[in-house]
């Protein structure tokens, strides 16, 4: 809600004269909060019931975290915009028994919460000493358990953090060495219907460019891969002299395998950057990853 108030106050600054109202709605990735999301399965999880609202005529636009968006919308609808990213980045929020440590320096058989696959993966491969644990609910439930000591940290994203006014509890952004961030992670996408040129014309005022060369080159990476938001795929991008950098990783659930690269070329590319980096994982055993935890999210 907090986005989409955002998403509507910005249009009204653009467009001073449209009529703008919310419909709030809760989807199956916000209802069901006790099995991990990567049983549940990722398709469509935070955007279904919304997309269901276009696609009858009873909303124009629905407001995103990119990162949820599958790569692959349903017939009829479209990416219309992308907004400025904030920062991509993952962040370590800890208790207070725990401000004297950074990710870096957490005590063996510490426990880290996170619902998300590529995070798992990637800080098992860097700390394979360290216990992780599910976490769901929104972020101040999440922060409620980790006050009352449920877990010693959590990993959260910043961009996230920040729009919630919770700037404050970020102890340490993690560096992408170690972490690479969610494909679209801290940008926003506004999803709607093919052909409504009054709207996608309106919502264009919120397009930043670099962010959608830099997401459309990370989203082409994760369609490749047929990856989804809940498998351990993880990116980062920077632009810089019209030049995209697209640094790319798929890892095994249980941290012990990682294939990274990075691809670069033209900003007008991007989305065939993406496509020629997912190739090259791929080449490099990227599919068997994948697909033993495709098979093993279907048989748990």
């Amino acid at each position: 809600m907090v986005q989409t108030n955002w998403v509507r106050d910005e249009l009204q600054i653009a467009h001073p004269n449209l009529a703008i109202s919310i419909e709030a709605m809760a989807t199956q990735g916000d209802k069901i909060l006790d099995v991990a999301l990567a049983k549940i399965g990722d398709k469509g999880l935070f955007t279904k019931e919304l997309e269901a609202q276009m696609l009858v005529g009873r909303a124009d636009i629905a407001v995103h975290s990119l990162k949820d968006l599958p790569t692959n919308l349903p017939e009829g609808l479209i990416l219309g915009c992308i907004t400025k990213r904030e920062d991509p980045s993952d962040a370590l929020v800890v208790n207070k028994k725990n401000q004297e440590y950074k990710l870096e320096t957490l005590p063996e058989g510490s426990i880290v919460g996170t619902s998300s696959l590529r995070r798992l993966a990637q800080l098992r491969y860097h700390y394979p000493h360290l216990i992780f644990k599910d976490v769901r609910g929104n972020v101040i439930t999440r922060l409620e358990k980790l006050d009352a000591e449920q877990y010693d940290c959590l990993i959260l994203a910043a961009a996230g953090l920040s729009r919630l006014g919770f700037e404050d509890r970020i102890h340490q952004l993690i560096p992408s060495e170690i972490s690479l961030h969610a494909v679209g992670q801290g940008a926003l996408g506004i999803e709607c219907v093919q052909g409504q040129e009054k709207v996608i014309n309106a919502i264009k005022a919120l397009e930043d460019k670099e962010t959608s060369y830099r997401c459309l080159a990370e989203r082409s990476f994760l369609r490749e891969l047929e990856g989804g938001c809940q498998v351990p795929i993880g990116v980062s991008t920077k632009i810089d002299n019209n030049q995209i950098t697209l640094e790319g990783m798929v890892a095994s659930l249980d941290g012990k395998k990682l294939i990274r690269d990075k691809k670069v070329g033209p900003t007008n590319s991007a989305e065939l950057i993406g496509q020629d980096l997912a190739n090259d994982l791929k080449s490099r055993g990227a599919g068997d990853i994948l697909k033993e935890i495709f098979e093993s999210v279907r048989t748990s």
